[in-house]
């Protein structure tokens, strides 16, 4: 189970629930969806699932939100297990960042991604063998 890629929740919310001034965004995202072989982690399909029910400003209903989760897991799903939770602690604790970033870059290379394709973390930044690319700039 590799990818080259890997997505943060922001590129799959906006794809789901992207409208208004964030339409652009909506574009770029599905955009990305549809033309790269891509990676996940369970811990950004349950923020999505929240952010789509719970958060957006026209929220999904819990089945539409299933939906999209079903569609994406033909793709890579990196499990959350306590190694990859060992790993992400570490990996705050050296880059200074929030534990969930970091779990989301332990995600990514534990799929072998080189990009994380996120809006979250500084473009262009690198952390260990996984760069971030913010889609939307």
């Amino acid at each position: 189970m590799t990818a080259k890629v890997f997505f943060d929740t922001n590129v799959l919310v906006y794809a789901a629930v992207g409208t208004g001034k964030d339409e652009p965004k909506r574009k770029r995202a599905l955009e990305l969806i549809e033309s790269l072989d891509f990676g996940t982690s369970a811990q950004v399909l349950q923020e999505f699932f929240v952010t789509v029910v719970k958060k957006a400003s026209r929220p999904l209903s819990a089945a539409q939100a299933l939906d999209w989760i079903e569609q994406w897991m033909a793709f890579p799903c990196q499990p959350i297990d306590h190694q990859l939770v060992r790993i992400a602690i570490e990996r705050s604790e050296r880059y200074a960042i929030s534990y969930w970033d970091a779990a989301i870059l332990a995600a990514a290379e534990s799929l072998g991604a080189h990009t994380v394709y996120s809006e979250d973390l500084g473009d262009g930044q690198r952390f260990g063998a996984v760069r971030v690319e913010n889609p939307f700039v």
